[in-house]
């Protein structure tokens, strides 16, 4: 049985996690996140630095650290890579640093690349909640950032894991201080917490418009590059995590190369599919012209073609905007169908039998 988004009382019931106040307090937890982040005492880097790795997985972490990617593409002098598997690549030496980023610190893709890290000489910075990963960083002196205990995880994201990231980096000095582009998106995430609230009916609710139009259908994410792409793989990722749904997401100009031709797919079952695009005012002349020609095309031919804009003036805060109304868009779309977010049966089958 569906569930009346503006039945606030039916929403709240199932949110027996609480995420709809978690996610409200978005501006809180980014400022606890930048406020311990100012506090790490960062050492001066050894020399001269070639590439920055980050190593981690689940879904919230590792959107936000390609969001890190996309945030700096023309600030930063030196490639940032995100590693998933259970040893550093080649590359990596004495002139690399490596993020080790994850909540348990025992995820063992990720404690295996760490130790494999060490035997490179790399400069290692942790994100942890404790495990494995805070063992290891604190027996080999690693600068170690304490993630906050009994969170979930894509919850605190952004605000301890993709703010402190930047505090570390300009500390470092690699990049410029973040400080107003922080203080900005603490404000924004403020505002727009009244707007995507469950207490703010669908007629005025764009989160919750969003996922009344994606009910039932297959959601497909498109961003462009260099800087949405970031926005559509954190989007893929809520939608799994949160929604319990299947998602796909690529970026522009890319998919118009190879991906748009499935868009030649049978009628029927192109109306299975939900679009999502993402637009922000920093996207060039032409990817403003490829979105506009992308919706005008799927407009005849997908189940809905949506259009999502930032708001903002700094790219932090635009990109915060972004992930904020779709953090709220999966949480409303999960509970539409009655899903409680917070529970899942797969992923515990797939681990259980994995282990074995």
């Amino acid at each position: 049985m569906k569930t009346n988004l503006d039945h606030v009382d039916a929403l709240l019931q199932l949110d027996n996690t609480g995420l709809f106040e978690a996610t409200a307090n978005y501006h809180t937890w980014i400022t606890e996140g930048y406020s311990q982040a100012k506090a790490l005492e960062v050492s001066k880097l050894p020399g001269k630095i070639d590439e920055i790795v980050i190593c981690s997985v689940g879904g919230g972490p590792v959107a936000s650290l390609v969001q890190v990617k996309s945030l700096l593409f023309d600030e930063i002098k030196v490639p940032v890579i995100l590693s998933q598997a259970y040893t550093m690549p080649a590359y990596v030496d004495a002139d690399s640093i490596v993020f080790i980023v994850n909540y348990s610190g025992g995820s063992e893709e990720v404690v295996s690349a760490y130790h494999h890290a060490i035997t490179t000489g790399a400069t290692i910075v942790v994100l942890t909640a404790g495990g494995k990963a805070k063992e290891l960083a604190e027996q080999n002196g690693h600068l170690l950032f304490q993630l906050p205990a009994g969170k979930i995880p894509r919850i605190i994201s952004t605000s301890h894991v993709l703010v402190p990231m930047l505090v570390i980096l300009h500390a470092m000095g690699l990049i410029s201080d973040p400080k107003q582009g922080i203080i900005e998106t603490i404000s924004l995430m403020e505002q727009l917490a009244a707007a995507y609230a469950p207490q703010t009916v669908l007629a005025d609710n764009e989160a919750k418009q969003i996922a009344a139009e994606m009910d039932g259908l297959i959601p497909v994410v498109y961003g462009t590059l260099p800087f949405t792409d970031a926005v559509a793989v954190r989007y893929k990722n809520q939608l799994a995590e949160v929604s319990k749904l299947m998602a796909f997401c690529n970026a522009m100009s890319g998919l118009h190369h190879d991906e748009a031709n499935g868009w030649d797919a049978d009628s029927v079952m192109l109306r299975q599919f939900h679009f999502t695009l993402i637009h922000d005012e920093e996207d060039l002349e032409p990817m403003g012209r490829r979105l506009k020609a992308t919706r005008e095309v799927l407009a005849s031919r997908a189940g809905a073609v949506r259009q999502i804009t930032s708001t903002g003036s700094s790219r932090l805060a635009r990109m915060c905007s972004l992930t904020y109304l779709i953090d709220h868009v999966t949480l409303y779309l999960a509970f539409i169908r009655g899903i409680n977010p917070s529970q899942g049966t797969a992923l515990n089958e797939f681990r259980k039998r994995f282990n074995s």
